[in-house]
């Protein structure tokens, strides 16, 4: 059977969506690119192609489209997080793959950096205003002191591992590295970013976090 025509407003709601993440995607590249001090509303309307008056009827102002791409960018690398299935590997496979992605992730995604640096020189305020940000973050420590208690059980992992600690170093051993590369290459008189010296980090990454982990 033919399927039936679209209503009015399943179109309407359909334009708008499709209308909201353009101006999403054009905001983070401008925030990412210019961070919010130096984003402006006529450039992001001008990537987007859409009428400026559209983006303050979805999204108020800069501030709240700010908090609506952090929400965003939040909400893709949980999502990827998901799809590894960590709660399907073994603890210690868990966690450096975990390790792994997180690396990877920010390799491939530079603007998530600066749009964390960008929301750090504010003070995150966008991000303690955000309910959805936390309900976000919230189902990826459950998994983590999962894995971790996982662990201690079989006897892989030793206990008393706090889950927030852990991925903080797993994401802040990627960041700074990442974040800093022109400087530390800089200073050190090597080039950080080669691929040689990607693979030695990860691999430097992993046998840090996993040391400080893994049973005698």
């Amino acid at each position: 059977m033919p399927r039936a025509p679209k209503t009015a407003p399943e179109e309407r709601l359909r334009d708008a969506d499709r209308s909201q993440s353009t101006i999403l995607t054009a905001a983070r590249d401008e925030f990412a690119e210019y961070g919010l001090g130096g984003a402006r509303m006529d450039r992001i309307a001008e990537r987007a192609g859409l009428n400026k008056r559209l983006i303050y009827y979805y999204f108020e102002d800069k501030e709240k489209l700010f908090q609506a791409v952090l929400e965003q960018a939040y909400g893709n690398i949980r999502e990827e997080e998901r799809k590894l299935r960590l709660q399907d590997l073994t603890p210690a496979e868990a966690v450096r793959t975990l390790i792994e992605f997180t690396w990877n992730y920010y390799l491939a995604h530079p603007e998530f950096l600066t749009l964390l640096n960008s929301a750090n020189l504010h003070k995150a305020r966008h991000l303690q205003d955000s309910r959805q940000a936390r309900a976000l973050n919230s189902p990826l420590l459950n998994l983590l002191a999962e894995i971790l208690e996982r662990g201690r059980r079989d006897g892989s992992f030793r206990g008393g591992v706090d889950p927030m600690q852990l991925y903080i170093s797993i994401a802040g051993m990627a960041y700074f590295y990442l974040s800093n590369n022109h400087t530390l290459s800089a200073i050190f008189g090597r080039d950080l970013m080669s691929s040689k010296a990607r693979n030695e980090r990860l691999s430097h990454m992993t046998d840090l976090i996993l040391g400080g982990l893994l049973r005698d």
